[in-house]
């Protein structure tokens, strides 16, 4: 077998067996937990004999434990998968062929059945998603579905380490084409993928409260990292005073929102000083 699935989780008990149902019983996958949650992996190891799950004992985050994974597995391609997704069953069949078909590629990615504007295209690929083709190539893809060339990664790493969560497919897809790489859309193969649904529902706030921190953290980081601080600043002025603003008016109003751009406000001021993307989700049954 020349081909592995991988799959990052965290606290997506609710979700994951629909994953996993539609996957060819034949293709190995690798599942990594963020979490040491060992009745977590005794339940998918036992219900799937082609799943290896592996604990981190930690939330590495997104680009982290899929770092993990891609280290871990030894094939040639790996199809990275969010939880929240379900292969059609002709998915991983499409994207095989297609592969042998171009050999020169570093990622391909499937479109989403549910996603008309699959974004990211560059103005050529936008007027070439018009046409019949059925591949062609992408500045940038999403990160839910990927479908890794590894032999393309000999001289670059995979997800930069530093981002938790989001950004980290567009920086890695930026780095791949400043070196000629070749990233391609499957226009014929397809996901269904529901979107920020990777986790239980018992966790939507916290995990609210992270993606907002993390989404304004990365942001600035990326751009940073790319096009330098002023741009940076540039991209992120308004989100800073916004956030700033809304969550002294909803401090009066409602707790949960002055949560949430409470979150979107410290995210963004510790990537302005160069902090880490420390934030966790906390977990507790408090009702805000």
């Amino acid at each position: 077998m020349e081909t592995t699935i991988l799959i990052v989780t965290y606290k997506s008990q609710d979700v994951i067996y629909n994953c996993l149902d539609s996957v060819n019983k034949k293709i190995p996958v690798v599942i990594v937990e963020n979490s040491s949650d060992q009745n977590f992996k005794k339940k998918l190891e036992e219900k799937y004999s082609n799943v290896k799950c592996f604990l981190t004992n930690d939330n590495l985050g997104f680009a982290n434990g899929n770092n993990f994974g891609l280290n871990k597995i030894l094939t040639k391609y790996v199809f990275l998968l969010n939880p929240d997704t379900i292969l059609q069953c002709d998915t991983l069949d499409i994207l095989i062929n297609s592969a042998k078909k171009i050999k020169d590629f570093a990622l391909l990615a499937p479109k989403s059945s549910n996603d008309l504007n699959y974004g990211f295209f560059n103005k050529k690929s936008e007027q070439e998603f018009k046409s019949p083709y059925e591949i062609f190539e992408v500045d940038y893809i999403k990160g839910f579905a990927m479908f890794f060339n590894k032999n393309k990664f000999i001289n670059i790493d995979f997800f930069d380490p530093k981002f938790f969560l989001y950004f980290e497919e567009i920086d890695l897809c930026r780095r791949l084409k400043n070196i000629n790489e070749k990233i391609y859309l499957v226009s014929n193969a397809k996901v269904n993928h529901t979107g920020g649904k990777s986790h239980g529902n018992i966790f939507d706030i916290e995990v609210e409260l992270s993606r907002n921190w993390h989404y304004m953290w990365s942001k600035f980081y990326y751009y940073s990292k790319h096009f330098g601080k002023v741009e940076a600043y540039k991209k992120t002025f308004n989100h800073f005073f916004g956030s700033f603003f809304k969550l002294i008016f909803y401090f009066f109003y409602s707790h949960r929102k002055y949560l949430i751009y409470k979150s979107r406000f410290l995210g963004l001021l510790n990537s302005y000083f160069g902090r880490p993307s420390y934030y966790r989700p906390y977990f507790f049954n408090k009702i805000f």
